[in-house]
Protein backbone atom coordinates (compact mmCIF):
# COMPACT_ATOMS: atom_id res chain seq x y z
CA UNK A 1 0.00 0.00 0.00
CA UNK A 2 1.40 3.33 -1.05
CA UNK A 3 2.04 5.80 2.02
CA UNK A 4 2.25 9.84 1.46
CA UNK A 5 5.58 11.74 2.08
CA UNK A 6 5.09 15.08 3.43
CA UNK A 7 8.33 17.44 2.56
CA UNK A 8 8.64 21.33 2.33
CA UNK A 9 10.96 22.69 -0.24
CA UNK A 10 11.98 26.04 -1.51
CA UNK A 11 11.08 27.48 -4.37
CA UNK A 12 14.11 29.71 -4.57
CA UNK A 13 16.98 26.92 -4.77
CA UNK A 14 15.18 23.63 -4.34
CA UNK A 15 16.29 22.83 -1.07
CA UNK A 16 14.33 20.00 0.36
CA UNK A 17 13.44 20.30 4.46
CA UNK A 18 11.53 17.94 6.47
CA UNK A 19 9.95 20.70 8.33
CA UNK A 20 8.62 24.04 7.50
CA UNK A 21 11.19 26.86 7.90
CA UNK A 22 10.68 30.67 7.65
CA UNK A 23 14.36 31.24 6.18
CA UNK A 24 15.85 28.94 3.85
CA UNK A 25 19.27 27.64 4.95
CA UNK A 26 20.98 27.34 1.57
CA UNK A 27 20.19 30.57 -0.40
CA UNK A 28 19.03 32.50 2.48
CA UNK A 29 15.66 33.72 1.22
CA UNK A 30 12.76 34.08 3.56
CA UNK A 31 9.19 32.64 3.13
CA UNK A 32 10.27 30.23 -0.10
CA UNK A 33 9.19 27.13 1.66
CA UNK A 34 6.07 25.09 0.21
CA UNK A 35 4.56 21.65 1.37
CA UNK A 36 4.53 18.98 -0.95
CA UNK A 37 2.88 15.56 -0.70
CA UNK A 38 3.20 12.53 -2.65
CA UNK A 39 3.11 8.81 -2.49
CA UNK A 40 5.29 6.70 -2.06
CA UNK A 41 5.33 3.27 -3.46
CA UNK A 42 7.76 0.28 -2.29
CA UNK A 43 9.33 -1.15 -5.48
CA UNK A 44 11.33 -4.10 -6.03
CA UNK A 45 14.90 -4.01 -6.80
CA UNK A 46 14.93 -7.26 -8.29
CA UNK A 47 16.24 -7.86 -11.75
CA UNK A 48 13.24 -9.28 -13.50
CA UNK A 49 13.80 -10.63 -16.74
CA UNK A 50 12.20 -7.57 -18.95
CA UNK A 51 14.49 -4.97 -16.98
CA UNK A 52 17.90 -7.01 -17.42
CA UNK A 53 16.58 -6.80 -21.59
CA UNK A 54 15.86 -3.15 -21.38
CA UNK A 55 19.50 -2.69 -19.66
CA UNK A 56 21.76 -4.49 -21.75
CA UNK A 57 23.81 -2.29 -24.04
CA UNK A 58 21.98 0.97 -22.98
CA UNK A 59 24.38 1.93 -20.11
CA UNK A 60 27.76 0.74 -21.38
CA UNK A 61 30.66 3.44 -21.76
CA UNK A 62 32.29 4.35 -25.36
CA UNK A 63 35.27 6.09 -26.39
CA UNK A 64 35.15 9.62 -26.94
CA UNK A 65 36.81 8.96 -30.45
CA UNK A 66 34.84 6.68 -31.49
CA UNK A 67 31.30 9.12 -31.44
CA UNK A 68 30.33 10.57 -34.04
CA UNK A 69 29.65 14.31 -34.25
CA UNK A 70 26.47 15.33 -36.46
CA UNK A 71 25.58 18.21 -37.26
CA UNK A 72 21.70 18.99 -35.91
CA UNK A 73 19.30 19.33 -38.27
CA UNK A 74 17.64 22.91 -38.32
CA UNK A 75 13.59 23.98 -39.39
CA UNK A 76 13.86 27.57 -40.78
CA UNK A 77 11.17 29.80 -39.85
CA UNK A 78 9.63 32.96 -41.59
CA UNK A 79 11.36 35.07 -38.78
CA UNK A 80 14.75 35.61 -39.40
CA UNK A 81 15.31 37.24 -36.05
CA UNK A 82 13.85 34.28 -34.52
CA UNK A 83 16.44 32.61 -36.74
CA UNK A 84 19.07 34.21 -35.21
CA UNK A 85 18.46 33.70 -31.63
CA UNK A 86 18.28 30.08 -31.78
CA UNK A 87 21.32 29.95 -33.47
CA UNK A 88 20.02 29.12 -37.42
CA UNK A 89 17.03 27.74 -36.93
CA UNK A 90 14.74 25.47 -35.08
CA UNK A 91 16.39 21.92 -33.49
CA UNK A 92 14.10 19.19 -33.84
CA UNK A 93 13.23 17.34 -30.32
CA UNK A 94 14.42 20.38 -28.54
CA UNK A 95 12.89 22.37 -25.31
CA UNK A 96 12.49 26.38 -25.96
CA UNK A 97 11.20 27.92 -22.62
CA UNK A 98 10.54 31.71 -23.60
CA UNK A 99 9.69 33.96 -20.62
CA UNK A 100 8.17 37.43 -20.42
CA UNK A 101 6.31 40.14 -18.42
CA UNK A 102 2.28 39.42 -18.81
CA UNK A 103 0.91 41.09 -21.79
CA UNK A 104 4.51 41.27 -23.43
CA UNK A 105 3.33 39.53 -26.74
CA UNK A 106 4.81 36.25 -25.91
CA UNK A 107 1.49 34.80 -27.38
CA UNK A 108 1.40 36.36 -30.46
CA UNK A 109 4.49 36.23 -31.22
CA UNK A 110 3.77 32.05 -30.48
CA UNK A 111 1.05 32.42 -32.67
CA UNK A 112 2.68 33.77 -35.38
CA UNK A 113 5.52 31.59 -36.12
CA UNK A 114 3.36 28.14 -35.57
CA UNK A 115 0.78 29.64 -38.15
CA UNK A 116 3.05 29.69 -40.48
CA UNK A 117 4.57 26.29 -39.97
CA UNK A 118 1.53 24.52 -39.22
CA UNK A 119 1.63 25.05 -43.20
CA UNK A 120 4.00 22.43 -43.27
CA UNK A 121 4.10 20.58 -40.26
CA UNK A 122 1.63 19.46 -37.88
CA UNK A 123 1.44 22.09 -34.75
CA UNK A 124 -0.28 21.64 -31.81
CA UNK A 125 -1.05 24.41 -29.35
CA UNK A 126 -2.30 23.52 -25.85
CA UNK A 127 -3.75 27.27 -24.36
CA UNK A 128 -4.05 26.88 -20.60
CA UNK A 129 -5.36 30.82 -20.77
CA UNK A 130 -7.61 31.60 -23.58
CA UNK A 131 -9.97 29.67 -25.03
CA UNK A 132 -10.29 28.29 -28.64
CA UNK A 133 -12.66 31.24 -29.35
CA UNK A 134 -10.07 33.93 -27.94
CA UNK A 135 -7.49 32.05 -29.71
CA UNK A 136 -9.52 32.37 -33.06
CA UNK A 137 -10.27 36.12 -32.55
CA UNK A 138 -6.76 37.05 -32.18
CA UNK A 139 -5.58 34.78 -34.82
CA UNK A 140 -7.70 36.21 -37.11
CA UNK A 141 -6.23 39.57 -36.19
CA UNK A 142 -3.02 38.25 -37.38
CA UNK A 143 -4.31 37.15 -40.59
CA UNK A 144 -3.93 33.11 -39.48
CA UNK A 145 -7.78 32.65 -39.47
CA UNK A 146 -7.39 30.13 -41.73
CA UNK A 147 -3.98 28.13 -40.45
CA UNK A 148 -4.45 24.32 -40.23
CA UNK A 149 -2.90 24.43 -36.46
CA UNK A 150 -4.48 22.44 -33.61
CA UNK A 151 -5.68 24.35 -30.73
CA UNK A 152 -6.52 22.46 -27.39
CA UNK A 153 -7.43 24.35 -24.48
CA UNK A 154 -6.40 22.31 -21.42
CA UNK A 155 -4.12 22.29 -18.29
CA UNK A 156 -4.46 18.72 -17.21
CA UNK A 157 -1.08 17.07 -18.24
CA UNK A 158 -3.06 13.32 -18.34
CA UNK A 159 -4.89 14.99 -21.07
CA UNK A 160 -2.40 16.36 -22.67
CA UNK A 161 -0.45 13.80 -23.16
CA UNK A 162 -3.17 11.48 -24.65
CA UNK A 163 -3.96 14.09 -27.03
CA UNK A 164 -0.11 14.09 -28.09
CA UNK A 165 0.10 10.71 -28.67
CA UNK A 166 -3.24 10.57 -31.01
CA UNK A 167 -2.38 13.69 -32.58
CA UNK A 168 1.35 12.79 -33.49
CA UNK A 169 2.69 16.65 -34.05
CA UNK A 170 5.80 18.45 -34.99
CA UNK A 171 5.63 20.95 -32.77
CA UNK A 172 3.40 21.54 -29.69
CA UNK A 173 3.34 24.91 -27.72
CA UNK A 174 2.30 24.93 -23.95
CA UNK A 175 1.02 28.58 -22.65
CA UNK A 176 1.84 28.78 -20.64
CA UNK A 177 3.51 26.81 -17.73
CA UNK A 178 2.50 28.01 -14.61
CA UNK A 179 -1.26 26.79 -16.00
CA UNK A 180 -0.17 23.47 -16.33
CA UNK A 181 -1.78 20.42 -13.59
CA UNK A 182 0.35 17.58 -12.90
CA UNK A 183 -2.50 15.14 -11.35
CA UNK A 184 -0.47 12.78 -9.35
CA UNK A 185 1.07 15.90 -7.08
CA UNK A 186 -0.99 17.11 -3.92
CA UNK A 187 0.30 20.66 -4.39
CA UNK A 188 -1.11 24.24 -6.37
CA UNK A 189 -1.36 24.64 -9.71
CA UNK A 190 2.13 26.57 -10.40
CA UNK A 191 3.36 25.54 -7.39
CA UNK A 192 7.56 24.78 -8.06
CA UNK A 193 6.90 21.00 -7.68
CA UNK A 194 3.97 21.74 -10.70
CA UNK A 195 6.00 23.42 -12.89
CA UNK A 196 8.91 21.05 -12.10
CA UNK A 197 7.04 17.97 -12.69
CA UNK A 198 5.28 19.04 -15.99
CA UNK A 199 8.80 20.22 -17.38
CA UNK A 200 10.37 17.19 -16.76
CA UNK A 201 7.11 15.67 -18.70
CA UNK A 202 7.58 17.69 -21.89
CA UNK A 203 11.24 17.40 -21.80
CA UNK A 204 10.83 13.43 -21.78
CA UNK A 205 7.87 14.18 -24.89
CA UNK A 206 10.81 16.17 -26.48
CA UNK A 207 13.39 14.06 -26.13
CA UNK A 208 11.52 10.30 -26.89
CA UNK A 209 9.18 11.67 -29.76
CA UNK A 210 11.26 14.06 -31.62
CA UNK A 211 8.20 17.15 -31.22
CA UNK A 212 9.86 20.39 -30.78
CA UNK A 213 8.31 21.93 -27.39
CA UNK A 214 7.75 25.47 -27.03
CA UNK A 215 6.86 26.52 -23.18
CA UNK A 216 5.51 29.88 -22.44
CA UNK A 217 6.71 31.19 -18.89
CA UNK A 218 5.44 34.59 -17.03
CA UNK A 219 8.41 36.49 -14.74
CA UNK A 220 8.44 37.52 -11.29
CA UNK A 221 8.75 41.07 -10.18
CA UNK A 222 12.75 40.53 -9.80
CA UNK A 223 12.54 39.34 -13.54
CA UNK A 224 13.07 35.82 -13.12
CA UNK A 225 10.71 33.22 -14.94
CA UNK A 226 8.28 31.71 -12.12
CA UNK A 227 8.98 28.72 -10.72
CA UNK A 228 11.96 27.37 -9.60
CA UNK A 229 15.43 28.14 -11.04
CA UNK A 230 16.18 24.39 -11.97
CA UNK A 231 13.21 25.06 -14.62
CA UNK A 232 16.18 26.70 -16.37
CA UNK A 233 18.66 24.40 -16.35
CA UNK A 234 16.07 21.69 -17.63
CA UNK A 235 15.23 22.88 -20.95
CA UNK A 236 17.96 23.12 -23.95
CA UNK A 237 16.65 27.02 -24.58
CA UNK A 238 15.80 29.76 -22.58
CA UNK A 239 14.42 33.30 -24.23
CA UNK A 240 13.34 36.30 -22.90
CA UNK A 241 11.18 38.20 -24.21
CA UNK A 242 11.22 41.91 -23.43
CA UNK A 243 10.35 45.62 -24.16
CA UNK A 244 8.99 48.66 -22.53
CA UNK A 245 5.87 48.84 -21.82
CA UNK A 246 5.66 52.38 -23.08
CA UNK A 247 8.02 51.88 -26.51
CA UNK A 248 6.46 49.41 -29.24
CA UNK A 249 9.95 47.79 -29.61
CA UNK A 250 9.95 44.60 -27.79
CA UNK A 251 13.62 42.46 -27.97
CA UNK A 252 14.05 38.73 -27.92
CA UNK A 253 16.97 37.73 -25.79
CA UNK A 254 18.73 34.18 -25.58
CA UNK A 255 20.27 33.96 -21.98
CA UNK A 256 20.77 29.95 -22.74
CA UNK A 257 21.24 28.01 -25.81
CA UNK A 258 22.24 24.22 -26.06
CA UNK A 259 22.58 24.77 -30.11
CA UNK A 260 24.13 28.18 -30.45
CA UNK A 261 25.24 31.68 -29.13
CA UNK A 262 23.97 32.80 -25.94
CA UNK A 263 23.52 36.76 -25.89
CA UNK A 264 21.90 36.85 -29.48
CA UNK A 265 19.17 39.38 -29.82
CA UNK A 266 16.17 40.00 -31.91
CA UNK A 267 13.96 42.79 -32.52
CA UNK A 268 10.59 43.28 -33.32
CA UNK A 269 8.14 46.39 -33.35
CA UNK A 270 3.97 45.57 -32.32
CA UNK A 271 2.00 46.59 -34.17
CA UNK A 272 -1.98 46.38 -34.57
CA UNK A 273 -1.46 43.04 -37.36
CA UNK A 274 1.09 41.30 -34.86
CA UNK A 275 4.27 41.63 -34.61
CA UNK A 276 7.13 42.75 -37.35
CA UNK A 277 10.56 41.84 -37.81
CA UNK A 278 13.32 45.06 -37.21
CA UNK A 279 16.11 44.13 -39.40
CA UNK A 280 18.09 47.51 -38.89
CA UNK A 281 18.15 48.49 -35.00
CA UNK A 282 20.74 51.07 -35.22
CA UNK A 283 18.70 53.13 -37.49
CA UNK A 284 15.42 52.94 -35.02
CA UNK A 285 17.53 53.64 -31.95
CA UNK A 286 19.33 56.66 -33.90
CA UNK A 287 16.48 58.15 -35.91
CA UNK A 288 15.26 60.57 -33.55
CA UNK A 289 18.57 62.26 -32.35
CA UNK A 290 18.19 65.68 -31.69
CA UNK A 291 20.86 68.04 -33.91
CA UNK A 292 23.51 70.39 -32.22
CA UNK A 293 22.75 68.86 -28.49
CA UNK A 294 24.66 68.43 -25.97
CA UNK A 295 25.31 65.31 -23.41
CA UNK A 296 24.35 62.46 -26.25
CA UNK A 297 26.76 59.80 -27.43
CA UNK A 298 26.66 57.08 -29.79
CA UNK A 299 27.99 53.19 -28.71
CA UNK A 300 28.56 50.40 -31.08
CA UNK A 301 27.40 47.80 -28.80
CA UNK A 302 27.96 43.87 -29.31
CA UNK A 303 24.56 42.03 -28.29
CA UNK A 304 25.69 38.27 -29.37
CA UNK A 305 27.48 38.33 -32.41
CA UNK A 306 25.02 41.44 -33.73
CA UNK A 307 26.45 44.87 -33.82
CA UNK A 308 23.93 48.10 -32.48
CA UNK A 309 24.32 51.31 -32.36
CA UNK A 310 22.58 52.79 -29.23
CA UNK A 311 22.51 56.38 -28.16
CA UNK A 312 23.50 57.14 -24.60
CA UNK A 313 22.40 60.36 -22.96
CA UNK A 314 23.22 62.25 -20.06
CA UNK A 315 22.45 65.14 -18.04
CA UNK A 316 24.20 67.12 -15.53
CA UNK A 317 22.62 69.40 -13.49
CA UNK A 318 24.16 71.49 -9.95
CA UNK A 319 22.61 69.88 -7.25
CA UNK A 320 19.78 71.71 -5.04
CA UNK A 321 20.26 69.26 -2.17
CA UNK A 322 22.91 68.46 0.32
CA UNK A 323 24.04 65.42 -1.79
CA UNK A 324 24.20 64.41 -5.45
CA UNK A 325 21.51 62.22 -7.30
CA UNK A 326 22.22 59.79 -9.68
CA UNK A 327 19.74 58.45 -12.20
CA UNK A 328 19.81 55.69 -14.58
CA UNK A 329 17.44 53.86 -17.18
CA UNK A 330 18.75 51.10 -19.26
CA UNK A 331 22.55 51.04 -17.87
CA UNK A 332 23.94 49.69 -14.74
CA UNK A 333 24.11 51.94 -11.56
CA UNK A 334 27.11 50.75 -10.57
CA UNK A 335 28.38 50.67 -13.34
CA UNK A 336 28.02 54.87 -13.80
CA UNK A 337 28.46 55.69 -10.72
CA UNK A 338 32.26 54.07 -10.98
CA UNK A 339 32.47 56.24 -14.39
CA UNK A 340 31.53 59.48 -12.57
CA UNK A 341 34.05 59.22 -10.06
CA UNK A 342 36.65 58.37 -12.79
CA UNK A 343 36.02 61.40 -14.75
CA UNK A 344 36.43 63.19 -11.23
CA UNK A 345 40.02 61.77 -10.28
CA UNK A 346 41.11 61.21 -13.77
CA UNK A 347 39.11 63.67 -15.87
CA UNK A 348 39.17 67.13 -13.50
CA UNK A 349 35.49 67.11 -13.81
CA UNK A 350 34.04 68.60 -10.78
CA UNK A 351 30.87 66.20 -10.33
CA UNK A 352 30.63 65.54 -6.73
CA UNK A 353 28.10 68.39 -6.80
CA UNK A 354 26.26 67.91 -9.93
CA UNK A 355 23.46 65.48 -10.23
CA UNK A 356 23.40 62.90 -12.92
CA UNK A 357 20.68 61.63 -15.18
CA UNK A 358 21.80 58.56 -17.82
CA UNK A 359 19.28 57.09 -19.84
CA UNK A 360 19.99 54.59 -22.93
CA UNK A 361 17.14 55.79 -25.67
CA UNK A 362 14.42 53.25 -27.16
CA UNK A 363 13.78 51.05 -24.56
CA UNK A 364 16.86 48.96 -25.01
CA UNK A 365 19.38 47.74 -22.53
CA UNK A 366 22.99 48.00 -22.67
CA UNK A 367 25.27 46.01 -19.95
CA UNK A 368 28.88 45.50 -21.80
CA UNK A 369 31.94 47.33 -20.35
CA UNK A 370 32.81 48.46 -24.21
CA UNK A 371 29.77 51.08 -23.27
CA UNK A 372 31.94 53.08 -21.11
CA UNK A 373 33.83 55.49 -23.19
CA UNK A 374 30.34 56.77 -24.83
CA UNK A 375 28.96 56.90 -21.03
CA UNK A 376 31.85 59.24 -20.37
CA UNK A 377 32.02 61.42 -23.33
CA UNK A 378 28.27 61.96 -22.73
CA UNK A 379 28.77 63.18 -19.36
CA UNK A 380 31.34 65.27 -20.26
CA UNK A 381 29.46 66.56 -22.96
CA UNK A 382 26.91 67.68 -20.34
CA UNK A 383 29.42 69.10 -17.89
CA UNK A 384 31.16 71.39 -20.61
CA UNK A 385 27.53 72.22 -22.02
CA UNK A 386 29.63 70.76 -25.84
CA UNK A 387 27.95 69.40 -28.22
CA UNK A 388 29.81 65.84 -29.48
CA UNK A 389 29.86 65.76 -33.59
CA UNK A 390 26.74 63.59 -34.77
CA UNK A 391 29.12 61.85 -36.95
CA UNK A 392 31.21 60.32 -34.03
CA UNK A 393 30.92 57.19 -32.21
CA UNK A 394 32.87 55.44 -29.20
CA UNK A 395 33.82 52.22 -28.52
CA UNK A 396 35.71 51.17 -25.37
CA UNK A 397 35.96 50.13 -21.49
CA UNK A 398 37.37 52.37 -18.66
CA UNK A 399 39.63 51.51 -16.06
CA UNK A 400 40.08 52.89 -12.56
CA UNK A 401 43.18 54.16 -13.30
CA UNK A 402 41.77 55.89 -16.69
CA UNK A 403 42.59 54.27 -19.09
CA UNK A 404 40.59 52.74 -22.31
CA UNK A 405 40.74 49.11 -22.62
CA UNK A 406 40.15 46.44 -25.42
CA UNK A 407 37.32 44.97 -26.07
CA UNK A 408 36.52 42.19 -28.23
CA UNK A 409 34.81 41.96 -31.95
CA UNK A 410 36.01 45.36 -32.97
CA UNK A 411 36.02 45.09 -36.38
CA UNK A 412 32.69 44.29 -36.58
CA UNK A 413 31.66 47.36 -34.84
CA UNK A 414 33.81 49.38 -36.58
CA UNK A 415 31.69 48.11 -39.59
CA UNK A 416 28.55 48.85 -38.57
CA UNK A 417 29.43 52.49 -37.31
CA UNK A 418 30.90 52.50 -41.42
CA UNK A 419 27.84 51.24 -42.61
CA UNK A 420 25.41 53.21 -40.74
CA UNK A 421 26.72 56.72 -41.83
CA UNK A 422 29.63 58.02 -39.12
CA UNK A 423 32.57 59.65 -40.26
CA UNK A 424 34.41 58.97 -36.54
CA UNK A 425 34.72 56.24 -34.34
CA UNK A 426 37.44 56.36 -31.09
CA UNK A 427 38.64 52.68 -29.99
CA UNK A 428 41.04 51.66 -27.47
CA UNK A 429 44.70 51.67 -28.64
CA UNK A 430 45.37 48.29 -28.13
CA UNK A 431 42.31 47.21 -30.66
CA UNK A 432 44.12 49.18 -33.23
CA UNK A 433 45.06 46.96 -36.78
CA UNK A 434 45.69 48.15 -40.32
CA UNK A 435 42.29 46.14 -41.25
CA UNK A 436 40.49 48.93 -39.39
CA UNK A 437 41.57 51.24 -42.09
CA UNK A 438 39.89 49.63 -44.33
CA UNK A 439 36.34 49.96 -43.68
CA UNK A 440 35.44 53.69 -44.78
CA UNK A 441 35.90 55.27 -41.67
CA UNK A 442 38.50 57.25 -39.83
CA UNK A 443 39.43 55.21 -36.71
CA UNK A 444 41.07 57.03 -33.98
CA UNK A 445 42.79 55.49 -31.23
CA UNK A 446 42.51 56.20 -27.73
CA UNK A 447 44.56 55.47 -24.60
CA UNK A 448 43.25 57.06 -21.46
CA UNK A 449 39.97 58.90 -20.89
CA UNK A 450 42.30 61.97 -20.50
CA UNK A 451 43.44 61.79 -24.19
CA UNK A 452 39.67 61.45 -25.61
CA UNK A 453 38.19 64.52 -23.36
CA UNK A 454 41.35 66.43 -24.78
CA UNK A 455 40.38 65.62 -28.13
CA UNK A 456 36.91 66.52 -28.19
CA UNK A 457 36.50 69.28 -25.96
CA UNK A 458 39.62 70.95 -26.05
Amino acid sequence: MARVKTQYKCRSCGYISASYLGRCPNCGAWNQFEKESQEVRKTSSKATPSRMMASVGAKEAVKLATVKAEKEERILTKSSELNRVLGGGIVPGSLVLIGGDPGIGKSTLMLQIMGDLANKYKVLYVSGEESAGQIKMRADRLDLGASPMLLYPETNMEHIRDQIDDVKPDFVVIDSIQTMNEPSLDSMVGSASQVREVTAELMKIAKMDQITVFVIGHVTKEGAIAGPKILEHMVDTVLYFEGDEHHAYRILHSVKNRFGATNEIGMFEMKNEGLSEVTNPSAVFLDERLPNSTGSAVVVSLEGTRPILGEIQALVTPTAFGYAKRTTSGLDYNRVSLLLAVLEKRGNLMLQNQDAYLTATGGIRLNEPAIDLAIAMAIASSYYDKEIQPTDCFVGEIGLTGEVRRVNQIQARVREAAKVGFKRIFIPKFNMSPALQDEGIEVIPITSVRQALKILFN
